[in-house]
C-alpha cells in the first residue's frame, strides 16, 4: 500500500460473521486496514473515517445496504462503496446506479473486490 493511502480504512459492513472475517483477513493480507460491523446501526454509531471506503452487504437487519448509503448521504459522508449481494434485481441495480455504488456480486471471486477497493483510493481524496 503506499504511503498516499497508508491509514485508509475499509470498512466492512455485514451480519454474516463468516463473511466480515474472510473479507477482513483477505484485505488484510493486501495491506488494508479493516473495520468490521454487524449492522447498519452498528456502523452509523461508529466513529467513521472519512478515508477509506465501505463494503456493505444489501442484505442487512434494519437499514439495507442502500438505505444505509441514503444516511450517510444526509449525514454528508461521502464513502466509495461497494455493494456485495447474490443475483440483485433490476430495482437494486438501478438504485445503485443512482446513488454511484458499485455491485459486486457474490459469490466473491478472484481479487476484483481487493482492486476495486486499491483503485478507490486512488481516486479518493478524504472528505
Amino acid at each position: 500500500m503506499t504511503g498516499e493511502t497508508k491509514g485508509w480504512i475499509v470498512h466492512v459492513v455485514d451480519d454474516d460473521l463468516a463473511v466480515c472475517n474472510s473479507l477482513k483477513f483477505a484485505l488484510e493480507i493486501e495491506g488494508f486496514c479493516v473495520r468490521t460491523y454487524a449492522s447498519s446501526r452498528e456502523f452509523l454509531d461508529a466513529d467513521i473515517s472519512c478515508r477509506g471506503c465501505m463494503i456493505v452487504d444489501y442484505n442487512l437487519p434494519g437499514l439495507n445496504g442502500l438505505d444505509l448509503v441514503n444516511e450517510l448521504d444526509r449525514r454528508d459522508v461521502k464513502l466509495p462503496t461497494f455493494l456485495i449481494t447474490s443475483n440483485p434485481t433490476a430495482r437494486v441495480r438501478r438504485r445503485a446506479v443512482d446513488q454511484g455504488v458499485a455491485i459486486i456480486e457474490k459469490p466473491l471471486l478472484g481479487n476484483q473486490l481487493s482492486e476495486a477497493v486499491r483503485d478507490s483510493f486512488c481516486r479518493s481524496r478524504p472528505c
